[in-house]
């Protein structure tokens, strides 16, 4: 079964209130409660389009897979990429352990894969 796994998302954007952040964004109260309550049963392509703008993700990156108990899927399963996989860490606590060195040098390599993203985009 699908469903959208938007929690992480949320913890990694540092967005405390996603029912705010979302009906701020345009969906109705409704949508965003259904969205966050994972009680969505038809997907609308355009509010997975705002999802993906808002969020700066990729429709893969909203969805997770739970396979069917009692069925066996193939290890090729084309869903098999969409399995829910708890995350280990979270980002803020991850960063807390690291040096000051450290943190420059993933600073610094964020500004140049953003800079190369620029240079390759088409004007």
């Amino acid at each position: 079964m699908l469903s959208f796994n938007l929690a992480p998302i949320f913890r990694m954007r540092g967005i405390e209130k996603p029912y705010s952040f979302l009906v701020k964004a345009g969906l109705s109260p409704y949508t965003a409660t259904t969205i966050l309550n994972d009680m969505m049963h038809v997907l609308r392509l355009d509010h997975v389009e705002l999802l993906c703008d808002l969020l700066v993700c990729e429709p893969n990156d909203l969805l997770a897979w739970q396979p069917d108990k009692n069925k066996i899927y193939p290890d090729n399963y084309p869903l098999a990429k969409l399995k829910f996989q708890p995350a280990d860490t979270e980002l803020a606590d991850t960063l807390s352990k690291m040096s000051y060195k450290e943190l420059k040098e993933v600073t610094q390599n964020i500004i140049q894969r953003q800079t190369a993203e620029n240079v390759d985009e088409p004007h």
